[in-house]
């Protein structure tokens, strides 16, 4: 019978009970996310392995790759557990895919049964595969056609793709974060990045209203709606802050220079309020060192002494190449990003920007009573499966 195999990394080194745990949580987030589809599915649970068969292998696979924790996925043939039925099965995927002319490798691997090792079997299978398809020779360092066979003590198994999933940790298995949503490039990696390492996120926009490009609002909605695709099956929330009246304040009462400082710092602080009345356990921020003004160490360090929780900065040490590369690949990148601009931002901001200053001008801005106000300025959305709705 043709099933799907998924393979879970680090989850293995886990103890006993907390791999359980764990292996739970996956499991419920790969059937919450089958059911989104309507897949009909049933789970199997081995070593290292979660088979999953249902009506549909392929569409079950692709919906698996997508899940947090699954590091890769294969649609695969399953036989009983000995060298001469894997061999029947190989053969049929075998002559499937190759073509004289082609160059293949059988990779092989054993575990809980007896009687013959990984390489006996690899040389074996080959040897079938030479005979049945002419014109085929073997390379073991860069095959056209990899056939992968594995004889474990739950069956035997034939696959010729690996389709790679994200890796990382069971979503749901790390606590709660809030994390600060931006329409740039960077904000949405954070998210993912976090998301992948287990964390229930929910996002925090801060809405400029006039002060903050035409194109802000509805790219930020659509950075969510793409997240949410990566937990496919449970709802993703986002808070938008109606902000104008916090920027008003910052355009009209301090000096230009601070005013990117204080803008992060009314972020970190209002953001850290929110979540701590949500009982989310940190804040999360898309910040790169050095990338622009209020990226420097110094301001950095400025605002970060605003929050009331611990802010997580997953990309700090990234380069925006890499930064790039990652937002194309969960498909948050935006080859043509519109007017994303902020009206607020002055022509010299300050990169150095000392705490007695900042406070001294917050004394000014009246800061605290803006931070106290964000509360009231909140409105919920909530994104499933790549749909927004209102809360």
């Amino acid at each position: 019978m043709e099933l799907v195999l998924i393979r879970y990394g680090e989850l293995f080194l886990k103890s006993e009970p907390v791999r359980r745990h764990f292996i739970g949580i996956l499991l419920r987030n790969l059937k919450r996310a089958l059911d989104a589809r309507g897949l009909e599915h049933r789970f199997e649970v081995h070593r290292g392995r979660i088979l999953v068969a249902g009506d549909d292998p392929g569409a079950i696979a692709s919906i698996a790759s997508r899940v947090f924790g699954v590091v890769d996925v294969s649609v695969s043939l399953r036989t009983d557990p000995d060298p001469e039925h894997l061999c029947e099965s190989a053969l049929s995927r075998a002559r499937e895919s190759l073509k004289p002319g082609m160059t293949f490798a059988v990779r092989a691997k054993r575990q809980g049964v007896q009687g013959t090792t990984s390489q006996e079997l690899a040389a074996g299978i080959g040897a079938a595969v030479m005979d049945a398809v002419p014109g085929i020779k073997v390379d073991l360092s860069s095959p056209d056609y990899e056939l992968f066979v594995e004889m474990r003590d739950f069956g035997g198994f034939v696959y010729d793709s690996r389709v790679a999933g994200p890796g990382g940790l069971p979503w749901g298995t790390q606590g709660r974060l809030l994390s600060l949503l931006s329409s740039g490039i960077d904000s949405p990696v954070a998210s993912w990045l976090m998301m992948k390492r287990g964390c229930e996120v929910t996002h925090l926009h801060f809405d400029a209203g006039p002060f903050s490009g035409p194109d802000v609002k509805e790219t930020v909605f659509r950075h969510h709606c793409t997240l949410s695709t990566w937990i496919s099956g449970f709802p993703l929330e986002l808070l938008v802050l109606d902000a104008e009246y916090f920027y008003e304040a910052l355009t009209s009462r301090v000096k230009p220079r601070w005013r990117c400082v204080l803008c992060k710092r009314f972020m970190v602080g209002a953001g850290s309020m929110i979540g701590k009345e949500a009982g989310m356990h940190a804040l999360l921020t898309g910040d790169n060192l050095g990338q622009v003004a209020s990226q420097t160490l110094v301001n950095l360090a400025t605002i970060t002494d605003a929050a009331t929780v611990a802010v997580l900065r997953p990309l700090i040490a990234f380069d925006k190449e890499g930064i790039v590369d990652l937002a194309r690949k969960i498909q948050t990148f935006d080859q043509v990003q519109g007017d994303l601009g902020c009206r607020a931002v002055p022509k010299m901001p300050a990169t150095s920007a000392g705490i007695e200053d900042i406070l001294e001008a917050e004394e000014i801005l009246g800061m605290q009573e803006l931070i106290d106000d964000a509360r009231h300025h909140v409105r919920r959305y909530t994104a499933q499966d790549g749909e927004l709705v209102e809360s």
